[in-house]
C-alpha cells in the first residue's frame, strides 16, 4: 500500500466530526506528518508552499475541527478565561462582561463563565469550579471586600478583579471611584446644597465604599462636616434606592439632594420622591453613578459618573493575558467623568 503522498488526495473524508489528519492528508496528497504540522500553525504564513496549502483547503472543505483537548495537553494550556460575575442581569455587570468577552475573542480565547450569588462563599465556590476546569486564569468581578486573602493568592493561575476588588492585595481593573464620588458630591456642593444624603450601596462592595469616601473628601475640601445620617446604607436595586430616599427625607432637617452610588438606586430614589410629591430638582437634586443608558431617556434626565465600563472588561483581559504569557498581574485604575443633566439645580431653600 502506497503512503498518503502517494494515495493523490483520493482517500474518501470521514463524515463531518470525525475527520481526522489521516482524511485530510490523503484529500490533500502530502503525508500525515505534514497535515499535522502544517494544521497546528496559530496564524496563516504568507508564502506557505503548495502542499501545506492543500492541507488547509482540505480541511475547510472536510470541515475538520482541532482537538482543543489534545492541544492544551501538548502546551499545557486550554486557551480558555475562567469569569465569575454575579449579578449578571446587572446592566453594569452585563457591559463588563460583553467587553471581556469581545476581548477574549479577539485573542484567541473563549470564555467559561460562571455568575453565582453576590455572596463570598458562592464566589469562591465559582473559582474552584473554574479551576477544576483547567481554565489559564481568572477574571472575578465584584468581589467582597472580605474576600479570603489565602484563597485567592495562592491559587496556580493568574487572577484579575474587576469592578471591585477586595484590597491592594489582589490586581484589580477599576473605576476610579474615590474621584467619582468627589465629583458627583462636589457638582451639588457648587450648587449651593449643603444637606446631601447618600444611598451608600452595601458595606462589602469597594465600590459602594469608595464613592462614599470621595462624598466625604469633597466635604473635607470645603471644610464642611458630614451628618452621620445622612449616609444610609442598602443594596444596589432600585428598592434600596427607594427605602433609603424614604429614610433620608422622613428626617427631621432632610437633605436638599441625595447622591445614590449607582443609578438603579438613583432611580428608586427618583420614584420616592415622587410618592411623596417632590418635584426633582426643584424639590430634590439627584445624582447617580455609573451612567447607564436608560438614565438619559428618563422624564427627567439624571445627573450622574460616567464609568468606563467597556474599557475596563477590555483591560482586565489585556491584563491577565500579559501575566498568562509569564508578567506580573497588574491592574489599573481608569479615569471617571461627570455628565451633568436635568436632575440637578441649586437648592429652592
Amino acid at each position: 500500500m502506497g503512503s498518503a503522498d502517494d494515495q493523490g488526495g483520493q482517500e474518501p473524508p470521514g463524515r463531518r466530526g470525525e475527520v481526522n489528519l489521516q482524511a485530510i492528508a490523503g484529500r490533500a496528497g502530502v503525508h500525515v506528518s505534514t497535515a499535522s504540522r502544517v494544521l497546528r500553525q496559530t496564524e496563516p504564513a504568507r508564502g506557505w508552499s503548495a502542499p501545506a496549502q492543500r492541507v488547509i483547503a482540505a480541511a475547510a472543505e472536510l470541515g475538520y475541527r482541532p482537538n482543543r483537548l489534545a492541544s492544551s495537553l501538548r502546551t499545557r494550556r486550554s486557551n480558555t478565561i475562567g469569569v465569575v460575575m454575579p449579578r449578571l442581569g446587572d446592566t453594569v455587570i452585563a457591559s463588563i462582561c460583553q467587553a471581556v468577552e469581545s476581548a477574549a475573542r479577539a485573542a484567541g480565547y473563549q470564555l467559561l463563565l460562571t455568575t453565582p450569588p453576590d455572596e463570598m462563599g458562592a464566589q469562591l465556590e465559582a473559582v474552584d469550579f473554574l479551576l477544576s476546569r483547567r481554565v489559564d486564569g481568572l477574571i472575578v468581578s465584584s468581589l467582597h471586600l472580605s474576600s479570603q486573602i489565602p484563597r485567592l493568592t495562592n491559587l496556580s493561575v493568574p487572577i484579575i478583579a474587576t469592578n471591585r476588588h477586595p484590597g491592594d492585595w489582589l490586581p484589580a481593573v477599576v473605576a476610579d471611584d474615590v474621584e467619582g464620588g468627589r465629583l458627583a458630591t462636589e457638582h451639588l456642593l457648587a450648587l449651593g446644597h449643603r444637606r446631601i444624603g447618600v444611598v451608600a450601596g452595601p458595606r462589602h462592595a469597594s465600590t459602594a465604599v469608595e464613592r462614599v469616601a470621595g462624598f466625604r473628601l469633597a466635604h473635607e475640601q470645603r471644610d464642611l462636616p458630614v451628618d452621620e445620617a445622612l449616609v444610609v446604607h442598602t443594596d444596589f436595586e432600585v428598592e434600596g434606592g427607594v427605602v433609603g430616599a424614604h429614610t433620608l427625607l422622613s428626617l427631621a432637617d432632610p437633605p436638599t439632594a441625595v447622591f445614590a452610588v449607582n443609578d438603579t438606586a438613583a432611580i428608586g430614589v427618583m420614584g420616592a420622591a415622587r410618592q411623596r410629591g417632590m418635584r426633582v430638582p426643584d424639590d430634590l437634586s439627584i445624582v447617580g453613578y455609573n451612567d447607564i443608558a436608560v438614565v438619559a431617556q428618563l422624564p427627567t434626565p439624571l445627573t450622574t459618573v460616567h464609568s468606563p465600563r467597556a474599557t475596563m472588561g477590555a483591560v482586565a483581559v489585556e491584563r491577565l493575558l500579559a501575566a498568562i504569557g509569564g508578567g506580573e498581574p497588574d491592574g489599573a485604575v481608569l479615569p471617571v467623568s461627570l455628565v451633568v443633566r436635568s436632575s440637578t439645580a441649586a437648592p429652592l431653600r
